[in-house]
């Protein structure tokens, strides 16, 4: 039993980036019975045309996951919640900001921030992030003794999202904007402040610098995510947050805009300990980690 919950335990979650970024958002998580979208922020047609891609079938959909109602998080959640029977999971103030834009749900099932919930054998930890939004929020998914921190459009990485996103085995976190990029880039002043404020995005050295403090040893993948293709490059991007993980064998990875990260899998051996939020009963070597081909 974790935080009050029964549920089955998976013995691999593989972690897909359909795609990242100020155009579109949508994470897949998967188990051996589960699969989740985290956000889904394309038209119903290309993110069916993306999970095509990475092999993932809609019918084993068993729920989305909405961190917060901005159109590039949830374009696309209606229409897939009502052509496959989907729920959509939110907090009461992203689903309601929300409704405009994803009109009626098949079914709307309404989540705090704090309480943990369970979608079949995933059990998901909701927590509260910094944004220009309703209820923006982040997540950790965990089961069979691994687990993956969410943490993307976040002004400031707070003590409560540093301690949510510690034992994680692998992170999808965003390192959205270079500041001087930003600086000379073509937004409006108003924009910009809005960008670098304590409710907009975090940049490539904060991204960084929370990735020092939470990194541990049984760390194994780091996705970047939400990098802006107007302020900031991939390459910029991934050479400041690299400087993280210069002591550690965590693989970094870059997730774009216009296709899908590669599967990845992460896969947890019988001596792995169950309390998926306690990093220091994890043992690295109990720990496989690899891209699918």
């Amino acid at each position: 039993m974790k935080d009050g919950f029964t549920i089955p335990s998976s013995p691999f979650l593989s972690l897909t980036v359909l795609a990242s970024g100020s155009r579109g958002n949508c994470i897949c998580i998967e188990s051996e019975e589960t699969a989740i979208l985290v956000d889904a922020g394309f038209s119903c047609k290309e993110l069916l045309r993306r999970m095509d891609i990475t092999g993932l079938s809609p019918e084993k959909l068993s729920g989305i996951v909405l961190s917060h109602e901005h159109s590039d998080h949830v374009t696309g959640a209606g229409v897939l919640s009502r052509k496959f029977q989907i729920p959509v999971y939110g907090t009461s103030g992203t689903l309601d900001a929300a409704k405009n834009k994803t009109g009626i749900l098949h079914r709307r099932k309404d989540i705090t921030c704090g309480v943990p919930f369970a979608v079949g054998d995933l059990l998901i930890h909701p927590f509260s992030i910094s944004h220009d939004a309703a209820d923006p929020t982040g997540f950790t998914v965990s089961s069979g003794g691994v687990k993956i921190g969410i943490a993307t459009d976040l002004g400031i990485a707070t003590s409560l999202v540093k301690n949510h996103l510690k034992g994680c085995h692998a992170l999808v976190l965003e390192a959205n904007h270079c500041p001087a990029m930003l600086e000379k880039g073509p937004y409006p002043w108003s924009l910009k402040q809005r960008v670098k404020g304590r409710t907009g995005h975090l940049s490539n050295a904060n991204a960084r610098d929370l990735l020092g403090e939470i990194i541990h040893p049984a760390l194994s993948c780091v996705v970047i995510a939400h990098i802006s293709e107007k302020n900031n490059t991939p390459e910029k991007a991934g050479s400041v947050v690299a400087e993280a993980l210069k002591s550690s064998r965590a693989k970094l990875v870059t997730a774009c805009q216009q296709s899908p990260t590669d599967p990845i899998r992460l896969t947890s051996s019988p001596a792995t300990c169950p309390c998926s939020d306690n990093a220091e009963f994890y043992q690295p070597d109990n720990l496989e980690f690899s891209f699918a081909n």
